[in-house]
């Protein structure tokens, strides 16, 4: 084929794929330009996700009705007007692409009035192209409204996600820009019910308390910190006992634009080395404050990474005032020595549960269910566990190290879906409904996928708002403090923390079956480890936990006796 120019249609396409990859890219974009504006309040709506609709009206500056349709050309900004502004950015949006590729792909309708002006001016575009243009009466401040978006690009509206999905990606970018800015007054609407609403208070705990709840802000501590150069960092973390099995709550803002670093989420790690369970991760929210000249924003197409110019310094400066927080929240703490082999003090101080007995009497049930040809184990003789974590057995042909948690996973995964498959999974009712508060994310989650988190055994009712009733959750997490077993199942839920299921209730499944199996750290009983390696051994697929991470190692007869030299 020879070289040509592609045609402009199909070029605005191509680039407004590298802006907007979904309905909360549209998002983004747009919020970044109201408070750009200088929007005191922003309001969002959206149906089906973002896909059928995503509407936003602000009370911002507005745009002069001569230079509406120069908005939506490629490239058009108010923001820069020099090479060296690129260096010294200190707007949200400064490329001039975000409305051109809105509208590219997308019905697009735009009402804008300034201050000055007696009338609004509407603009409306049908996959990049004007269709109307026109006075009209509006309030000061710019509405926009995207409908059908992807209408015109049907490959790239496949591959967006379930409903409920999208919309949390939505959220996700909604409530961090109403952490960044808590003197805007944010609310959400999805499919007509209201997800949240802040108050533009300014104050960003308000904000938390919002998104996150009261409980969860009661266990935030302040976060500040000045370094000579004048870099600050300001915000809020997590006391030692509030962490999450995902990175997600580690929240940067660079001179408040949301970003994304995993050096930063390294140096907030860091500063809570010994305080927390191995494999969990603190929560925080900081803004980084410093010269616009000391930070490159112009890195990436969704603004989303920044370089900085000195990254061991802002390394640095975030990582010492969150360790001094959290030193000062945990005076008595003292860090676990890499030899002691019982309880650490801080898992005395967080409570973790070093020595719960395992559950026997449905952990356990004999599944006679004939295991895979390639999967088959042989049968094993059970010899010991090791750092409460591993079981060792004897097989035919060498010894096996089973690792007790992934192995009881797979347990229970098994039996779950077996039941699920006779519609025949038991839900344990409480003696008594215990109450949930939601988060607006939670919340959401629920209202989209209750009926799945009914058929694996959860029973839940409205209460008002975004009040819940548990009344009943699976027979597996009976041992379990049920209000932190359900808030955890929906914690991993929202994180998206088990790619390999394919189906909704496969993942709530893993999620159950994980929090419910024996953890690394509990003594088994000989009898409890008989038990686990028999169920083990009448698994389908006994070789990987549902998550496909494997459950045993091996090491033949023949390497034992090459690695002791009798080979």
């Amino acid at each position: 084929m020879p070289i040509q120019v592609l045609p402009a249609d199909i070029a605005a396409k191509i680039a407004a794929g590298e802006v907007i990859e979904r309905p909360a890219s549209v998002v983004k974009e747009l919020i970044e330009n109201a408070i750009d504006a200088g929007a005191r309040t922003i309001r969002l709506e959206v149906e089906a996700g973002g896909k059928r609709l995503v509407k936003i009206t602000d009370d911002g500056r507005g745009i002069a009705a001569n230079e509406v349709p120069l908005a939506f050309a490629r490239h058009a900004t108010s923001k820069l007007s020099t090479i060296e502004d690129l260096f010294q950015v200190k707007t949200l949006g400064f490329r001039g692409e975000a409305l051109a590729s809105i509208a590219a792909v997308s019905r697009l309708t735009f009402i804008t009035r300034p201050e000055q002006q007696v009338a609004g001016t509407l603009i409306r575009l049908e996959g990049g192209a004007q269709q109307t243009l026109a006075p009209t009466g509006a309030p000061v401040g710019t509405g926009v409204t995207v409908e059908n978006l992807f209408f015109n690009v049907p490959a790239r509206l496949k591959f967006l996600k379930a409903d409920a999905t999208e919309t949390g990606h939505i959220h996700r970018v909604v409530s961090h820009y109403a952490m960044a800015f808590p003197e805007i007054g944010f609310s959400l609407r999805s499919n007509g019910r209201q997800i949240f609403q802040t108050d533009g208070s300014g104050k960003l705990y308000d904000v938390l308390v919002t998104l996150w709840n009261l409980d969860t802000a009661k266990q935030l501590v302040p976060v500040s910190g000045r370094t000579e150069s004048g870099l600050t960092v300001d915000g809020f973390a997590g006391n030692p006992g509030l962490h999450r099995g995902r990175r997600d709550q580690i929240i940067f803002f660079v001179n408040r634009r949301w970003i994304q670093d995993r050096a930063l989420g390294q140096a907030v790690a860091q500063a809570y080395h010994t305080f927390l369970p191995v494999g969990r991760n603190p929560v925080a929210v900081l803004n980084i404050q410093l010269d616009p000249a000391e930070v490159d924003v112009n890195v990436h197409p969704t603004k989303a990474e920044v370089k900085f110019k000195d990254p061991r310094a802002v390394f640095a400066a975030v990582q010492r005032p969150v360790r001094q927080a959290v030193l000062q929240e945990s005076p008595l703490v003292r860090p676990a020595q890499p030899w002691a082999t019982g309880p650490s003090p801080q898992a005395a101080r967080f409570g973790l549960d070093m020595q719960r007995p395992l559950p026997t009497e449905t952990a356990f049930e004999r599944q006679e269910t004939p295991a895979a040809d390639d999967q088959r184990m042989p049968p094993m003789r059970v010899v010991g566990q090791i750092q409460q974590m591993y079981v060792i057995a004897e097989g035919p042909d060498g010894l096996y190290l089973v690792d007790q948690h992934a192995a009881h996973e797979r347990i229970l995964y098994e039996q779950m879906m077996a039941r699920q498959a006779q519609a025949a999974v038991a839900g344990q009712r409480l003696l008594s409904p215990a109450l949930l508060e939601l988060s607006p994310a939670q919340a959401a989650l629920l209202e989209a996928e209750q009926d799945t988190l009914r058929a694996v055994g959860f029973e839940i009712e409205p209460f008002g708002g975004r009040s819940y009733r548990l009344l009943a959750l699976p027979r597996i997490l009976g041992h379990t403090d049920p209000v932190a077993a359900f808030l955890g199942v929906l914690e991993e839920m929202l994180e998206g923390a088990v790619p390999l299921a394919r189906q909704t209730h496969e993942k709530i499944a893993v999620i159950v079956c994980k929090r419910a199996a024996v953890k690394g750290g509990q003594t088994l009983s000989q009898e409890e480890m008989k038990e686990l390696i028999y169920s083990l051994e009448k698994c389908r697929n006994p070789r990987t936990c549902p998550h496909g991470r494997p459950t045993m190692l091996h090491m033949s007869a023949y390497q034992l006796a090459r690695e002791f030299g009798r080979h």
